[in-house]
């Protein structure tokens, strides 16, 4: 199966084949009346496919629970979530502010390790940087990849660099990926 790749736009997610990435209108997506809502596929290649300057920042994720070597996927936390202007209802926040908000609404048992699996159009700014930092030393019983389709570079928000850096420290592994729908360590550029 094709699965979409943020940053690749058409391309493949190397190592698995991706589920919570499938959109509207491909030939695998579930039929089931029970289907979550899924992001578009013009919504999708707009905002990830590392070509020009989207005003939005997208944030698609899925959270795993951990059991020793297992990895179990929990189907029913893969979503997406979006930034809103100050223009829009409960606006403005970045959509790492929803994400956060959404997990933290779930009430992960903290007697269970998960993995939270983050594909993200704009990296994460110093301040949402920032807020992901202190949630991973708050729940350490969580752990967190970003794959993000284009580096966040204005430092309106505070020192990019920094924050990367400071929630990298703090366990997350952040990685940038290519037009091809290769990764590469978004960090080793600094």
């Amino acid at each position: 199966m094709s699965s979409q790749t943020p940053g690749g736009g058409l391309g493949h997610h190397r190592g698995s084949e991706h589920p919570a990435l499938l959109l509207r209108g491909d030939p695998d997506f579930p039929r089931s009346p029970q289907r979550r809502h899924l992001m578009d596929r013009y919504t999708f290649i707009e905002n990830f496919n590392n070509q020009g300057c989207p005003f939005k920042t997208y944030l698609c994720y899925e959270v795993e629970r951990l059991d020793g070597d297992t990895v179990i996927p929990l189907d029913e936390y893969k979503r997406f979530v979006c930034n809103k202007g100050p223009d829009q209802p409960h606006g403005p926040h970045h959509a790492e502010f929803y994400f956060l908000e959404q997990i933290r609404s779930r009430n992960l048992d903290q007697n269970q390790r998960y993995r939270l699996t983050c594909f993200i159009s704009w990296s994460p700014c110093h301040s949402c940087a920032h807020n992901l930092t202190t949630f991973l030393k708050e729940n350490r019983h969580i752990s967190l990849r970003i794959f993000a389709s284009r580096l966040y570079t204005s430092n309106r928000f505070g020192d990019y660099q920094k924050g990367l850096c400071e929630l990298q420290e703090a366990g997350a592994q952040i990685t940038i990926m290519t037009s091809q729908g290769e990764k590469r360590n978004m960090l080793t550029q600094f």
